[in-house]
């Protein structure tokens, strides 16, 4: 079979793949593994036939991460492939998994190359059980903190308390670290947004993702009947919700690159014939510059304080999430260009928008990531979609990339992360 063949018969196997996994859900009907879930645990049964299979050793740590390893002598460099395996409510079937699959099928194809690979699943980049992200790559990375591990989930348990139960479940869980010997971290994930689709590019090589702000913005009013307060008595808390609303979508147009977002909203008493006397929004602010982003942040803010006052009602904001901007590592930077050049395709630099694991190994492990089209610029969606010619270019690279990573190793080009 030719070197096509193969990346065309690979592209299709991983499509099927992820059509297995898809299965692996906790929703009838529709795509939802979450965090320490019984779908997860199925999940990795399937994950580790497939490893096992390529002849990789499997391990789970004891945040649940699905670990997969290459053989390979003690004091050689090793390269973490990897991405996540959760997923929001009614997924698609490629984010995060596209990429943990691409990196078996690059470990299985370079089994007899001069480096280990270890081939990662984190147990959860989308925050949905604690509402926040990340847990399994923090973990990795001794970032827990005693906030979030003291977090709840709709049924009160703590993260400490879910984390706990695992790994007593689990005897054979190992402790949760980054893989020893490990000298560089590859994502391959699929760019959740339109722009490789409009310029007609299969792939596309991130330089930095951008930093995240979250929180809650609450406005307090007075409730009153809907048939007899005059509007020029009311003390509305949902209609100044509204005009806020609005100001968010103003201030994010003034900066190129920011996005702001109003994803959530609940009004109290949530009555058709009562004036909201409370109302909660949810609040997404997101820029590679971390400058820009406070800035727009602070004016948000101070733009529900000004409303609020006009209006006599009150309001409070508090930030439940906060990522910096993370630059990807120069030289893997340069390995993932100098391979996509081989492999044929123009380079495309570009920041992600969206958060990735790969932000929270970068401050530990010089990385590097890889976007793949996505038809239609459509994620976080049942209709969610790859193309198989995209797969199989993005083999061909991640193939290259480990000559690039291997001969920069030979050289004596040792780095750390900036």
């Amino acid at each position: 079979m030719n070197e096509g063949a193969k990346a065309e018969a690979t592209a299709a196997r991983i499509l099927a793949r992820c059509a297995e996994l898809a299965r692996c859900t906790e929703t009838p009907g529709a795509i939802c593994r979450t965090f320490l879930s019984l779908a997860m645990d199925e999940a990795h049964a399937l994950l580790r036939r497939w490893a096992v299979e390529a002849g990789m050793t499997v391990q789970l740590d004891r945040a649940g991460n699905f670990i997969a390893s290459t053989k390979a002598a003690e004091d050689t460099p090793r390269l973490m492939i990897g991405s996540h395996l959760d997923t929001v409510p009614d997924a698609g079937a490629y984010d995060g998994v596209l990429g943990v699959l691409l990196g078996l099928a690059i470990a299985e194809a370079q089994s007899e190359c001069g480096l280990g690979i270890d081939v990662v699943g984190f147990s959860d980049e989308e925050g949905v059980r604690f509402g926040t992200p990340f847990i399994g790559s923090k973990s990795m990375t001794g970032r827990l903190t005693a906030e979030l591990l003291g977090r709840r989930d709709g049924a009160g348990v703590t993260a400490r308390e879910a984390l706990d139960a695992f790994a007593k479940a689990r005897p054979d869980a190992v402790s949760t670290g980054l893989p020893q010997g490990v000298r560089g971290y590859l994502e391959f994930h699929i760019e959740q947004g339109p722009v490789l689709e409009s310029e007609g590019l299969a792939l596309g090589v991130v330089t930095k993702i951008a930093g995240q702000s979250r929180g809650v913005l609450t406005f307090v009013g007075r409730a009153g009947h809907a048939g007899t307060t005059p509007m020029v008595q009311r003390q509305d808390a949902l209609a100044a919700a509204a005009e806020w609303i609005g100001r968010v979508e103003e201030i994010a147009h003034g900066a190129e690159g920011l996005v702001a977002t109003v994803g959530q909203i609940s009004a109290e008493p949530n009555a058709v014939n009562v004036i909201a006397a409370g109302a909660k929004c949810s609040l997404d602010v997101r820029h590679a510059e971390d400058a820009v982003r406070t800035r727009a942040l602070s004016e948000i803010v101070r733009a529900a304080e000004e409303i609020a006052a006009r209006r006599g009602v009150r309001c409070g904001w508090s930030e439940t999430h906060t990522e910096a901007a993370v630059p990807m590592d120069a030289a893997m930077i340069a390995m993932v260009e100098q391979a996509v050049e081989r492999a044929g395709h123009p380079v495309r630099r570009m920041a992600s928008g969206a958060g990735h694991d790969a932000m929270v190994l970068a401050p530990h492990v010089p990385s590097g990531m890889i976007f793949l089209r996505c038809p239609g610029g459509l994620s976080h969606h049942p209709d969610e979609a790859v193309l198989a010619g995209d797969l199989a270019a993005a083999f061909k690279v991640g193939l290259l990339f480990l000559d690039e990573f291997e001969r920069a190793w030979s050289a004596g080009e040792r780095r750390t992360s900036a």
